[in-house]
């Protein structure tokens, strides 16, 4: 088809309005504000300066971390700001103190921010010095989470790594319609309190495509979090992905519309777990979806547990008020590293209700796995083994 001159004449204006568009979004590259890529001077300040500049902005704006290490003590970025596109791009790295003393809670934070992506590179949170800390025994920090935003909406993490962080690696808190994707966590199979990403009064969280290895949850799933997506997450070493622990406080906002699908789980203590104190609660659990799930050598694969109580403290004899309905498990199989691959363990005061078990196939050492119940009701179709114990 031949153009016209006219249509050459809008095909031209598209493409200078595009690049026009283009053009007017603010850059600012850390280096021009002081940061150095050497790993030892503190790049916090030039974050900070670039953070100001961008957020103060009306424009859309990107700030850029070059390859290099860059050692950074501490940053806090802080809205809400004048526009709503800010882009942190890393291609370095960013280092953080290995002196775990400071007991800093937060890293990196982002507080009231709308449009945020984080993008790209590492953040090495040197957190090894802690957990030897705390494996000797002795009184430590409780450690910084790497990556948090709280009160924030519109936010994507993508293509980032965290490694070795001193407490959890990321962790979504009062927020709404977040997106992670592409991400690699890693930290010690022994690492303490290490969770990949935690979520916590939440809704709208999406999580696609990552791999997650650490020494606590994958994914731990917090009160008053709801309409969650999970999805093709690999996930070991670690505690695998829980709801809960809920139910500490007698006064909580619960759990509901969460689905895990088309994922792994490799060598971890858990599967999918829900998992509540065994105390007075008003908290609950509803609409959950586990489906076309893997496992491979899993301790517990399928399991509730609405009698969890560290040390015995402060809830021996008591029942979970926890209130647990509507779960189901679709096309869930693999090898199960316990005799019992399907343990629900619910509330004698509030049993779990409206279980759902569909097509299940778990062996332990090449034989057929057990399940074991108590105080759960549903129904079960499909192939089934080990055999429905509702």
């Amino acid at each position: 088809m031949a153009y016209t001159l006219a249509m050459y004449a809008i095909i031209f204006l598209c493409l200078t309005t595009t690049l026009a568009m283009a053009a007017t979004d603010e850059y600012y590259s850390i280096v021009t504000y002081g940061a150095k890529a050497d790993g030892k001077t503190d790049s916090s300040k030039a974050f900070v300066a670039a953070w100001e500049i961008a957020c103060g902005s009306a424009k859309p704006a990107t700030i850029y971390v070059p390859n290099g290490k860059f050692y950074v003590s501490k940053v806090a970025f802080l809205g809400p700001c004048n526009n709503n596109a800010i882009q942190l791009r890393i291609d370095g790295t960013l280092v953080a103190s290995s002196d775990y003393s400071s007991s800093l809670e937060n890293w990196l934070i982002f507080e009231h921010v709308n449009g945020v992506t984080v993008s790209g590179g590492i953040l090495d949170a040197q957190g090894t010095g802690l957990w030897n800390c705390k494996a000797s025994g002795k009184t430590c920090p409780a450690g910084a989470t790497s990556l948090e935003f709280t009160n924030s909406n519109n936010i994507t993490i993508s293509n980032l790594a965290s490694v070795n962080s001193q407490k959890f690696h990321i962790v979504i808190n009062e927020c709404n319609n977040v997106k992670i994707q592409g991400v690699k966590i890693s930290a010690a199979g022994n690492s303490p309190n290490t969770d990949g990403i935690h979520v916590a009064g939440s809704n709208s969280v999406t999580i696609l495509s990552s791999k997650i290895g650490t020494g606590d949850d994958c994914i731990s799933i917090g009160p008053a979090t709801s309409n969650m997506w999970v999805q093709n997450v690999a996930c070991g070493p670690g505690h695998g992905i829980s709801i809960g622990s809920l139910g500490k406080v007698l006064e909580e906002d619960g759990v509901q519309n969460v689905t895990v699908t088309t994922s792994t789980f490799t060598g971890t203590q858990n599967g999918v777990r829900i998992k509540t104190w065994g105390r007075q609660s008003n908290s609950f659990v509803k609409n959950i979806l586990f489906q076309h799930v893997v496992m491979v050598n899993v301790e517990n694969p399928i399991i509730i547990d609405q009698n969890y109580c560290p040390d015995n403290n402060n809830c021996p004899g008591q029942e979970s008020g926890v209130k647990i309905s509507d779960v189901k498990y679709q096309d869930i199989h693999g090898s199960s590293a316990t005799e019992v691959a399907v343990k629900l363990d619910c509330s004698k005061k509030y049993p779990c209700s409206g279980i759902n078990l569909q097509d299940i196939k778990f062996t332990y050492k090449n034989q057929s796995a057990e399940a074991s119940c108590n105080n759960a009701g549903g129904t079960a179709s499909g192939y089934l083994q080990p055999a429905s114990c509702l």
